[in-house]
C-alpha cells in the first residue's frame, strides 16, 4: 500500500512544479516581450539619430562639387 501511497505523492509534488513551472515561463515570456519592445524603440532612436547626422552631414558639404581631372590623351 505504501507503494501506492508514494505514488499518488509524487503525482501531487510533480503537478505542482508543473504549475509552478507554468506561471515562470509565463514571467519569462512577459519579460522577454518588454525586453524586446525596449530594444526595437531604442533601436528606432538610433535609425533616426543616424538619418538626422546624414541630413546635418549634407548640409556641410561644399556646394561646388571638385573639378574632376582630365584624362591624358593618349
Amino acid at each position: 500500500m505504501s507503494l501506492v501511497k508514494d505514488t499518488i505523492e509524487k503525482l501531487r509534488n510533480l503537478e505542482a512544479e508543473k504549475k509552478s513551472l507554468l506561471v515562470e515561463i509565463e514571467e519569462v515570456k512577459k519579460t522577454a516581450d518588454a525586453k524586446a519592445t525596449a530594444l526595437e524603440s531604442e533601436v528606432n532612436a538610433l535609425r533616426e539619430e543616424v538619418k538626422s547626422l546624414k541630413n546635418l552631414m549634407r548640409g556641410l558639404e561644399p556646394s561646388v562639387k571638385p573639378v574632376q581631372k582630365m584624362k591624358k590623351a593618349m
